[in-house]
């Protein structure tokens, strides 16, 4: 749970801004300089200041659960011996090609572990919706909303240099190092497949099951 208590913005010279309120500054920087706000996805999963924040200023950003963090925690609630199998109903779900088949695999994996295994079922359930959201957008960006894997696994190369640099370095120095990095790190990254569809995400046009409903009607 987010423990951050919510502040008001200060001036400066005055306590440092929360966990929420930090982010909370930058969003609404944002919006001064005209980014509306988008219902696309946003990727869940730490940093719950951020999100927070990211709630109070971009209220209709849709939310998807990421299904790395999700399995492994489902996983967990499992004896050893049955995580194999788990493993396989679990990419059933994420990997239909459908919401559909995706429902009729989610509600499988229920059926199959809710009885003996209440705790699993439970945390697989809860995030339903959340998990399932990808859906909603257009399949060549699917790959990259179910996970949040690629964007941690750059901030943990990073981490990995200042961790080891920490109190050697003044704040500034520490800023361009990471900075630095970053581009190094950026070299690796691969580019947004079909990246043409982000303007329309953001204009709110509607995709079921990966395609425009708008050519399904014509």
């Amino acid at each position: 749970m987010d423990s951050a208590q919510d502040t008001e913005p200060h001036p400066a010279g005055h306590t440092t801004p929360t966990p929420v309120a930090a982010p909370r500054l930058a969003f609404e920087g944002l919006v001064a300089f005209d980014v509306t706000a988008a219902e696309g996805p946003c990727r869940q999963a730490k940093a719950l200041g951020f999100w927070k924040a990211l709630r109070q200023v971009y209220g209709k950003t849709r939310w998807q659960r990421c299904w790395v963090h999700k399995s492994a925690n489902v996983l967990d609630k499992l004896p050893k011996d049955l995580q194999p199998q788990a493993k396989q109903r679990l990419q059933a779900i994420w990997m239909a090609p459908d919401r559909q088949r995706a429902e009729i695999a989610f509600d499988l994996f229920i059926a199959a572990y809710e009885a003996q295994y209440p705790k699993a079922a439970g945390c697989l359930a809860q995030d339903r919706e959340v998990l399932l959201a990808f859906y909603d957008f257009p399949a060549e960006h699917w790959g990259h909303i179910r996970t949040t894997n690629p964007v941690e696994s750059t901030f943990a190369t990073v981490r990995l240099h200042t961790d080891k640099m920490r109190g050697c370095l003044s704040r500034t120095t520490m800023l361009a190092m990471v900075f630095k990095l970053y581009q190094s790190a950026q070299k690796r990254w691969h580019r947004l497949r079909a990246a043409h569809y982000l303007t329309e995400v953001i204009q709110g046009t509607t995709f079921k099951d990966g395609i425009r409903v708008a050519q399904d009607a014509a």
